[in-house]
């Protein structure tokens, strides 16, 4: 049986690739994102839970996130886990509602989460070229085992730097545009 799998390969990679995404989508840009509060996590009924799980977060308006608690009860409980997520907000509370204004960014924070938006890319290619890594010993292995051809591995692996040149483009791509997207609000 071979072990190299080209659709496994590329949903691998393809997977690096929406993994960027939303680290990403997690990074402020000056504009109100229900996204920002993704990584905010909850201690309530006894466990740790995501905050999307005890709460609904919208965007009224461009600079403003709010928080509908669903449970009253757990009103400071979804406070204080925003505070300890460390983002900077100030939650003020108003009733089951949260609301988060959001500061305008200094051009230095602006930099720091740009650099922040590159070590994101620069681990999603790290990401793209071990699957790369792993893609060819895997055909080394087939090769070696008799299962396909020397000049079969060679054109396979010419298939996975081509798979992996695309993938590296496109994390660069969609870093590129977060950094233009923060540097330019």
């Amino acid at each position: 049986m071979a072990k190299y799998d080209k659709s496994d390969i590329e949903r691998r990679m393809a997977g690096a690739v929406e993994s960027l995404r939303g680290d990403l989508s997690g990074l402020r840009t000056g504009r109100a994102n229900p996204a920002l509060l993704d990584p905010v996590t909850v201690e309530v009924y006894g466990s740790i839970m995501p905050l999307n799980q005890v709460a609904t977060v919208n965007a009224p308006e461009p600079r403003m996130l709010a928080v509908q608690v669903w449970d009253k009860a757990n009103t400071t409980a979804v406070e204080k886990g925003i505070a300890r997520a460390n983002l900077g907000l100030n939650p003020m509370t108003d009733g089951q509602t949260i609301r988060l204004p959001l500061p305008d960014l200094t051009e230095e924070r602006r930099k720091e989460l740009a650099k922040l938006a590159g070590q994101y890319s620069e681990n999603a290619k790290i990401a793209i070229r071990n699957v790369r890594r792993d893609a060819m010993e895997a055909l080394k292995e087939d090769e070696k085992k008799k299962e396909i051809s020397e000049d079969d591995r060679k054109r396979l692996e010419d298939e996975v730097q081509k798979l992996t040149d695309k993938h590296v483009a496109e994390a660069d791509q969609v870093a590129e545009a977060k950094e233009k997207e923060i540097l330019t609000q």
